[in-house]
């Protein structure tokens, strides 16, 4: 597997991706009604082109484009989805690593998201915490999210102050 910057040829591979993923994988979570809301069959390319080139996008590629992630200059991830038939392969933790990297290479301190309730625990085991659950609204639909934040300072001194004393024998 390849991690590499997104280029606008990527679009069309990507839009199919997000709806497929969300059609297949995210439809264990939610509605039809939500699915098809929040992935419609008509997805705006010109839209999809503006959202992936105003942040910082990478793609995962084997043979093609089997995930993608992007990050805004807020440390917020907008966008992270993984091919439906790439689930826990580790695609999305080389793309989170990806990300995670470029944030602390530009200063950010602290990545957020809006998980949704089957992306939730992959975030956790990732070290993002929970903010908050909310309700957010897509075409007409509501739908369960998780704000979650991520802190990317490294300090030293606080782990070490985080593991757990054991008493020995």
């Amino acid at each position: 597997m390849h991690i590499r910057p997104y280029v606008v040829q990527d679009t069309a591979a990507i839009t199919t991706l997000f709806h497929d993923t969300i059609h297949h994988i995210n439809s264990r979570d939610y509605t039809p009604n939500q699915i098809n809301a929040w992935a419609p069959p008509d997805l705006n390319i010109d839209f999809w082109v503006k959202r992936l080139s105003q942040s910082i996008t990478y793609v995962a590629e084997q043979d093609y484009i089997v995930g993608f992630g992007n990050l805004e200059s807020n440390g917020h991830l907008d966008c992270f989805y993984c091919h439906k038939d790439f689930q826990g392969m580790g695609v999305g933790s080389r793309l989170l690593a990806t990300l995670e990297a470029v944030a602390r290479s530009q200063g950010i301190q602290t990545l957020t998201t809006e998980a949704s309730i089957t992306a939730r625990s992959f975030f956790e085991a990732k070290g993002f915490r929970l903010i908050t659950p909310q309700t957010v609204e897509r075409r007409g639909q509501s739908f369960l999210n998780f704000v979650m934040e991520k802190n990317l300072i490294d300090n030293k001194n606080d782990f070490e102050h985080s593991k757990v004393y054991q008493r020995p024998g």
